[in-house]
């Protein structure tokens, strides 16, 4: 899942969530996006103003306290909704994508488990078909 900054033409900011660029940039060409004050369907991406993780591993935000208001919002209700998905699944660690499976073709209970699984799991469990979602876990040392 990836997570775009996205404005109209009237420069309503908001976000989308999707599957991939490539969904985006679908949706985007089909106009099926409308920002959600106005309704247009002239949408564009627009920078972000936050930035987590670079590629280096370290966060390009000096200081949470320069973050926009907004931002530091957006992101403490990011940590709170990771958090109360993570708090109601299962831990079921290293073996996620084979417990996955099981629950998926019925040879164990139905049940939200969460764990951890290579890019090759992840990208195999959606391959065939078994719904897994990739939760950015946030942590406080991380924004410094």
């Amino acid at each position: 899942m990836i997570i775009f900054d996205l404005a109209c033409k009237q420069q309503h900011s908001f976000e989308g969530w999707f599957q991939s660029l490539a969904a985006y940039d679908d949706q985007a060409g089909k106009r099926v996006i409308s920002c959600p004050q106005c309704g247009s369907t002239e949408i564009r991406r627009v920078p972000s103003v936050l930035h987590l993780a670079s590629s280096s591993g370290s966060s390009p935000v000096a200081n949470k306290e320069a973050l926009p208001a907004a931002a530091a919002g957006t992101l403490a209700a990011l940590q709170q909704l990771v958090s109360a998905i993570v708090s109601k699944c299962e831990d079921v660690g290293s073996d996620f994508a084979q417990e996955a499976r099981k629950i998926h073709y019925l040879d164990a209970p139905l049940r939200s488990i969460r764990g951890t699984a290579s890019d090759d799991d992840y990208e195999g469990l959606r391959e065939e078909g078994i719904d897994v979602l990739r939760l950015p876990i946030v942590k406080k040392e991380d924004l410094n």
